[in-house]
């Protein structure tokens, strides 16, 4: 049985808006510093973060990574790429299409594009260390990573899930894995009408069932809300939670996970003052009709809600890590090792995240971070 729409909800204040030409008309004074993660070295990341650099973006970008590479890169793609030493003490007041700073960190071994190589993987962790660090300590307003290959991490042998899981054993924090994107036949820019945030990340499908609890449920759903409305301008999110099993469960006929640790969970939320309703069986939850009434979903598990947001905005789709004591952002994408070297990446979902990372900056809560004395300016 299908639950009912719920009912009108109360008043709200609209969320922020993240259309594009806000990060090219922000006013002059000193630009918010990014810290950019170029990724797996033999992926797209590397010419991403080039292409990036060719934009206008009013920010201060500070690509983390061997310049040598992104050099090679920006020269395969056929893009004038100016690079400078990165100094955390000069602060930019503007910044020309096509120039980047690049705090240098070295290759293990050259990159071949295309050609994944585990001598790498230590690399491309010390990049996300120091963006990590930066970030932490005000260093860095925000962190937009480029993707990283999983595979060829754990190959080297250095055990890796992930970003979302990286930053959240780094900060001791705990996290939520959510992407925004928009509706089909809208545009992606962070502030679209789709969000979907995941109670698991990346585990294999059989260990999915164990790790649905309660306690990891409410302390899910309580980041989500309170992301929600500190940094997305949502007064009063309202929240779809999906089942894990088929028709959510069927009443406990295929399935006891929405009985005993899905529906308390959501019990307890609502208790506590926020809008969450649920179970909601996953077919029907994305359904226009349903889907007009939240303002995040929470699935599951990774492919229970990733396709349908990202067959809504694939390539201007923006993952955010909710939780972290900084901003993170990142693009909806992988390697793509097939395009690497071919100077044909799409640098679309990069520029999303960008986009959505200083929307964040902008409206964060004062005294939610701290940023650093910086003494000189240009």
């Amino acid at each position: 049985m299908r639950p009912p729409p719920p009912p009108s909800p109360a008043r709200r204040k609209p969320a922020p808006a993240f259309a594009s030409g806000d990060v090219a008309s922000r006013p002059a004074a000193t630009l918010p510093r990014l810290a950019l993660t170029a990724g797996e070295p033999a992926g797209i990341g590397p010419e991403l973060i080039a292409r990036l650099a060719a934009t206008p973006v009013a920010a201060d970008l500070v690509a983390i990574a061997d310049p040598d590479l992104l050099a090679s890169a920006a020269r395969s793609a056929g893009i004038a790429l100016a690079i400078a030493p990165y100094d955390p003490a000069v602060a930019i007041m503007q910044r020309a299409p096509g120039s980047l700073r690049v705090a240098a960190m070295s290759l293990q071994t050259p990159a071949i594009a295309g050609t994944l190589d585990p001598r790498n993987a230590a690399y491309v962790l010390a990049t996300l260390a120091r963006a990590g660090d930066g970030a932490a300590s005000g260093e860095f307003d925000a962190i937009v990573t480029a993707p990283v290959h999983k595979g060829v991490i754990n190959d080297a042998g250095i055990p890796f899930t992930g970003h979302t899981e990286f930053f959240a054993q780094r900060a001791n924090r705990d996290v939520v894995m959510m992407l925004t994107a928009a509706h089909a036949g809208g545009r992606a820019v962070g502030g679209g009408d789709l969000r979907v945030a995941l109670a698991t990340t990346h585990l294999p499908l059989a260990a999915v069932p164990a790790a649905i609890k309660r306690a990891s449920l409410v302390r899910t759903l309580r980041i989500l809300c309170d992301d929600l409305i500190a940094h997305f301008g949502i007064a009063a999110p309202r929240v779809a939670v999906l089942g894990l099993n088929p028709h959510a469960g069927e009443g406990g006929h295929l399935g006891r996970e929405e009985i005993d640790e899905i529906a308390p969970a959501i019990t307890q939320l609502r208790a506590a003052g926020f809008d969450v309703r649920g179970p909601i069986p996953a077919d029907t939850a994305f359904v226009p009709a349903q889907l007009e009434h939240y303002d995040a979903v929470l699935a599951m598990y990774h492919d229970q809600g990733l396709p349908v947001l990202k067959h809504a905005g694939f390539g201007h789709a923006v993952n955010v890590t909710l939780g972290l004591p900084y901003i993170r952002t990142s693009v909806d994408h992988g390697t793509a090792l097939d395009l690497a070297g071919s100077g044909r990446a799409d640098p679309g979902s990069l520029v999303a995240a960008v986009e959505l990372a200083l929307r964040l900056v902008e409206v964060r809560p004062a005294g939610s971070s701290t940023t650093p004395s910086r003494t000189r300016t240009r």
